[in-house]
Formats: C-alpha cells, structure tokens, sequence
C-alpha cells in the first residue's frame, strides 16, 4: 500500500477519527510521532482530529463568539467530507468585527439562544441546523450522516428539516430525507450526494443482497435498476487478500446481472461531474436492459 500521511489520512476520514482506523491507513509509529509533533491533537479518549479544532475554541473566545458550523461539528466528534481550512465562529448579528479580527477565521453572524450554546461551542440541534442550511449539499449530507452515526436521533434530525423555514430550509429537507446511519463515512456521503442529482437513480446504503443466497452489502445499491455504487476507501483495498475477496464478490454479482460501478475517493471528491456522468450512463445503460422488448410489445 502507497505510504499516505497521517494528516492526509485523517483529512480523508473526515477530520476526525478514532486511533484504531488512522493507524489502519498508516501505522501506529507514524500516527505516534504526529501526536507528538502537534499535527494531530486528541479530541477524547482515543478519538483524534486535525489541529484546527483546538484553534477554533481560542478564536471563538478572542471573538467572544461560539464555535459553529464544521468545527462546532467535529468537536461534537462528527466526521466531515471537506474539514474546515479555517475555525467557523458565529458571532451576534450586531457585533462589529474588524478586519483584523477575521484574519484566519470564518465569520457567521446570527443571534444563539443560551439553550444553543454549550461551553462556547454551538449545541449539537443548532450546529446540525447550520450546517444542513449552509453547506452545500454534499457537505450537509455527511454532516447529517455523521451525526446520525453518533448518536442524534432520526426523529430530532427530521423534526428539525421539517419545521425549518426560510433559506436552506428546503435543502435540509431533502438532506433529512437521504440522511442514514448505515453509510460508513463522508467518502460515501459525498457518493450518495452525486448519485442523488442523477434522474432515475434511487440508491440506499448497505442493502443486503440475495441472488439467490447472500452475495453482500454493497455500499449504495438501487435494486430496481441493479446498481452497485462502490466507494473504494484506501485503507480496505491495499492487499492481496483484499483483491482476492473483491475480484470473488464482483463476479458473483456481475454474473448475476449486476452492474457494478467502482468509485475512488479523489474522483468523488475532486471529479464529481465526471462520477455523476458515469452514473447517467449507469442508469441509460440498465434502463434500456430493462425495457428491452418492451417497443414489441
């Protein structure tokens, strides 16, 4: 397996990440050595995440703000598609900030209730609202996964989409809708994002497929169409024994009539048209073979 940095590793992961999964991607002297060099800090017992999640508490408290938005969310521990460049800090809607002031920050206004402000950092209801209304939709699908995957009740999460009004109110919708615990990580978010704005597709994750007996849980599959989506993740694919139990699966799927389609984490997160274009043939592709005869008739 390519040597990958711990840094990169843990940026693919979300931001943040248990000990045991960014050791998986590298190795345990190297994720040591990153401890210990400051390029990577403990978010909770054997949790870690990129440095910038310490600095927003101290930007918050120069600001007299609340961190929010993505780093409000790693702090909640929740797993990102693109981890902050800067800390996201929300301060009053009146508050005068000064251009020197936002200097390596990221300033939201709004006015916080006290209930939605916990030790400085926006509560977990607040920080999930946000983030569904204001990031794109890729990012405010992870961040609806990741909450969902630690946690935050189904329920609060559509109760929230449903009674939102305003801007990005219909967007939380439609990100509440596809929001699911069962996908792994953002890489699969992000997929599920792309695969979402193609007409026809109508994916879930980790469906259990039998044909006839078990065959596996793919990560995203429409059944009608016969569609696996892949998201390769790096660190499940690097051997031989990993190559010799993909290359069994996917034949027992394709010899059974599935289309398979194989995706990497940089073409979800750097080549999104290109994976959405291949995912309008997919679907081209299946639709024909299911409609094949049905002009005879």
């Amino acid at each position: 397996m390519d040597a990958v940095s711990v840094v990169e590793s843990l940026g693919r992961l979300g931001g943040v990440a248990t000990r045991g999964a960014l050791i998986s991607t590298t190795d345990r002297a190297r994720v040591d050595r990153a401890l210990e060099v400051g390029d990577i800090v403990v978010l909770a017992r054997g949790r870690y995440a990129l440095p910038e999640v310490d600095a927003s508490r101290a930007a918050a408290h120069r600001l007299s703000g609340a961190v929010s938005w993505r780093s409000a969310a790693q702090l909640h521990g929740w797993e990102l598609l693109r981890p902050p460049a800067v800390p996201d800090i929300t301060v009053p809607a009146s508050r005068k900030v000064l251009p020197s002031q936002r200097a390596g920050v990221a300033i939201h206004r709004g006015d916080l209730h006290s209930s939605e402000v916990d030790e400085g950092v926006t509560a977990r209801a607040r920080t999930l609202v946000d983030c569904m209304r204001g990031l794109s939709f890729a990012e405010a699908l992870a961040v609806a996964d990741s909450a969902l995957r630690h946690g935050f009740s189904p329920r609060l999460l559509r109760g929230l989409a449903t009674g939102a009004r305003g801007p990005g109110s219909a967007q939380m919708r439609r990100v509440a809708t596809l929001a699911s615990a069962d996908k792994a990580n953002p890489f699969e978010s992000g997929l599920h994002a792309i695969a979402a704005q193609v007409a026809g597709l109508h994916v879930r994750p980790q469906v259990s497929i039998y044909d006839p007996g078990f065959l596996g849980r793919p990560d995203l599959v429409d059944e009608r169409l016969k569609v696996i989506l892949e998201a390769e993740s790096f660190e499940w694919h690097g051997g031989r024994e990993a190559l010799r139990r993909d290359a069994a699966r996917y034949s027992e799927f394709a010899v059974r009539g599935w289309l398979v389609v194989r995706f990497a984490w940089e073409h979800v997160m750097f080549e999104p048209e290109w994976v959405r274009s291949v995912l309008v043939a997919a679907v081209a592709e299946r639709s024909e073979q299911l409609c094949r005869g049905c002009g005879a008739a």
